[in-house]
């Protein structure tokens, strides 16, 4: 009898799904081992990181156009204002008389002083009438010669009782009419002659000739335009401003403006006066501001744009308006203090919109250093430190 027995076919068939079965089960197992012990290492790993230190805080660091420093300075309420500018004094020369201009003598953009020639009528007929009053003046003196005689004649014969005192007052009566008609006659020579002297067309003051408005040869009448005159010393700008700032403007005030093309250029002014009424439009209020332009740079219809200065503030402590931050209502700025980052309450007082600066009433003194840059993320403690300026490179 053999020892063992051979399986039969029905055996053999149950065995090949038993091993089906196992071959999955067994490479799960594998998997299960293997992710056990990555956790075992990383737990291992973890247990000995355990015992570093953590990270040192990064340092901040500010470049001096990142922060400024608290200064203590006046601050200036202004309000801004923009117009154009035109001379103060300026005029249209007239011809007095009526004729035919043969002489032009100046152009456009000429200076020319205070009693200058500027043209010359034709006087033909202007001298012919003078030459008529003169005569007419000279027949009324002959005339008031022989009532003056014929005066004194009568005056002896009514002493002597000659003539009757009607007689003499006839007399009188006459002389006196004819002195009237000399004075008469010497108003009508002032006259001509005053019409000869017009016939010369001159400049009322010193300026610059803005423009010609007759040529040699034309026809003109009595006040008609020749030449528009300007003077460029003192100019003035009509600037609007809103009814509710006009409580604060006041006569001499100052006032700084700029031109556009005079390269930042800043000039100075003042208010001159105040229009009592309102626009009825814009219900706007003009106030004119005067210019000194003794270098003559300015001229007519260039468009100013500056500010008024209302007041000033005494000395008072201040920092850029960037580098004051609001959290729920309170109003704080950031400093750099030991090398680090410090947060500091302020009261804030006027504000310089123009410069961009606010007065700090309270929070601050003198010296220190404000991050003026708006750097989101800031807090306090964190360390900082401010960099040099970069040097510029040679060459």
């Amino acid at each position: 009898m053999p020892l063992f027995k051979r399986k039969s076919s029905l055996d053999a068939s149950a065995d090949g799904p038993r091993r089906r079965y196992l071959k999955p089960a067994v490479a799960a197992l594998a998997v299960v081992a293997v992710v056990g012990s990555l956790v075992g290492y990383r737990a291992t790993q973890a247990s000995k990181g355990d015992g570093k230190k953590p990270d040192a805080p990064v340092t901040l660091q500010f470049t001096p156009a990142d922060v400024a420093t608290v200064e203590v300075r006046e601050l200036e309420r202004s309000i801004a204002f923009s117009g154009s500018l035109a001379p103060l004094v300026q005029t249209t020369v007239r011809s007095k008389v009526p004729g035919e201009l043969n002489r032009v003598l100046v152009r456009e953009g000429e200076a020319v002083a205070a009693g200058a020639l500027l043209a010359q009528i034709d006087t033909a007929d202007l001298q012919s009438r003078l030459d008529a009053r003169v005569a007419a003046l000279e027949e009324a003196k002959a005339r008031l010669d022989i009532a003056e005689k014929n005066r004194e004649n009568n005056l002896k014969l009514l002493r002597q009782k000659f003539i009757s005192q009607i007689a003499y007052d006839t007399t009188q009566s006459t002389y006196e009419g004819s002195q009237a008609s000399v004075r008469s006659e010497e108003a009508q020579v002032m006259i001509a002659r005053r019409a000869m002297e017009d016939a010369a067309v001159r400049a009322p003051f010193a300026g610059i000739v803005a423009r010609r408005m007759a040529h040699r040869g034309e026809k003109v009448g009595i006040d008609s335009p020749l030449f528009a005159l300007v003077d460029l010393e003192r100019m003035e700008i009509e600037a609007p401003a809103p009814a509710s700032e006009i409580p604060s403007i006041r006569a001499g005030q100052a006032a700084t403006f700029r031109v556009d093309g005079f390269d930042g250029r800043e000039f100075e002014g003042r208010v001159e006066r105040i229009n009592p009424t309102a626009e009825p439009g814009s219900r706007s209020i003009t106030v004119y501001i005067s210019v000194a332009n003794r270098d003559r740079a300015l001229k007519g219809g260039m468009f100013a744009k500056g500010r008024i200065v209302l007041d000033r503030t005494a000395a008072a402590t201040v920092i850029p308006a960037t580098a004051v931050r609001k959290e729920a209502g309170q109003d704080f700025v950031f400093t750099l203090e030991g090398g680090k980052i410090a947060r500091r309450p302020v009261k804030l007082g006027f504000v310089e919109e123009r410069q961009g600066l606010v007065e700090v009433t309270g929070g601050l003194e003198k010296g220190l250093t404000v991050v003026s840059a708006r750097v989101s993320g800031l807090k306090a403690g964190v360390p900082a430190v401010l960099k040099p300026a970069a040097e510029p490179k040679a060459g």
